[in-house]
């Protein structure tokens, strides 16, 4: 069986998009596979087309350890970037309704020559409740806050870590630190973050520095992935912690190692996402059996 895939990327977050509406396979399987670096193509993880029966059409996202995200919002933008290059599915008065586990989405696109250039994300209202991000109140010890929390971690360096927990579509624990984010130990911490115990679901971990009231910084670990150059909920829900602690205003440049992402908010407290898409190259996949 071969399967046709385009490689994406933006701000150095790379997804490969796939048509999935007449194939019959583990995507997470598939995922693992394609997205190894080495014996794959390499990726941040793989996006698929569904037919949606409540939205334009339907995304589904895959980690490259196989498990399933419930939303990623650079993985929407390069998803939305597929299907209208490609015209399975066209934008509607500049708009396109999206299905994800995360709930229905709205893209505004930028299209230059039937080409995607960028896009704008609806990401909706950050979630602070604990029950819904999920955060395991029961595993803490002392006062269930979620919002700038000592969380007690098992590190020869930190015993504890300040975080703020928040679903964007999917958990996401910040921590807004004063020593700059490029000398912390990233790859060392994120994995006891991840799989911390009251985590039932694992989670996304970003540490922060403000820079200003309109301009901040961050590194990303992604829950299933590792470090990653960029991500669109991780960046969201770190720009969105620094304003629920008072650190910026209503919009936000994000600087990442792969590039630059832009938050703002809406009177209602929506937040949206801006950022770059763009096609790296198309190819083929062999299924073997």
């Amino acid at each position: 069986m071969i399967i046709n895939f385009t490689k994406l990327q933006g701000a150095g977050n790379g997804y490969i998009a796939i048509d999935g509406r007449d194939i019959n396979l583990s995507l997470g399987d598939l995922s693992k596979k394609i997205g190894d670096p080495k014996f794959g193509v390499g990726s941040d993880g793989i996006v698929v087309v569904e037919n949606s029966q409540s939205a334009s059409i339907k995304m589904r996202v895959f980690n490259t350890d196989g498990s399933e995200a419930e939303m990623s919002g650079n993985g929407i933008r390069l998803f939305s970037k597929f299907i209208i290059d490609n015209k399975i599915c066209l934008p509607e008065n500049n708009t396109l309704n999206i299905e994800t586990l995360g709930g229905i989405r709205t893209v505004w696109p930028k299209i230059v020559d039937g080409k995607m250039i960028s896009g704008k994300v609806a990401m909706g209202k950050p979630n602070f409740n604990p029950n819904e991000i999920p955060v395991d109140v029961n595993q803490i010890e002392n006062n269930p806050v979620i919002e700038n929390h000592l969380l007690s971690i098992n590190h020869p360096e930190f015993s504890e870590i300040k975080i703020t927990c928040l679903s964007i579509g999917n958990p996401h624990a910040v921590c807004i630190l004063d020593t700059p984010v490029e000398d912390f130990p990233l790859n060392e911490i994120g994995p006891i973050i991840e799989n911390h115990k009251i985590f039932p679901n694992r989670i996304n971990f970003e540490i922060v520095n403000i820079i200003d009231d309109k301009k901040i910084r961050a590194r990303i670990f992604e829950r299933g992935e590792g470090e990653t150059l960029s991500s669109g909920t991780g960046s969201t829900a770190s720009a969105c912690a620094a304003r629920k602690l008072g650190f910026i205003k209503d919009a936000v440049e994000v600087i990442l190692d792969g590039g630059i992402l832009k938050i703002s908010w809406d009177n209602d407290g929506e937040a949206y996402l801006e950022g770059p898409t763009e096609e790296v190259f198309t190819g083929n996949w062999e299924i073997k059996n």
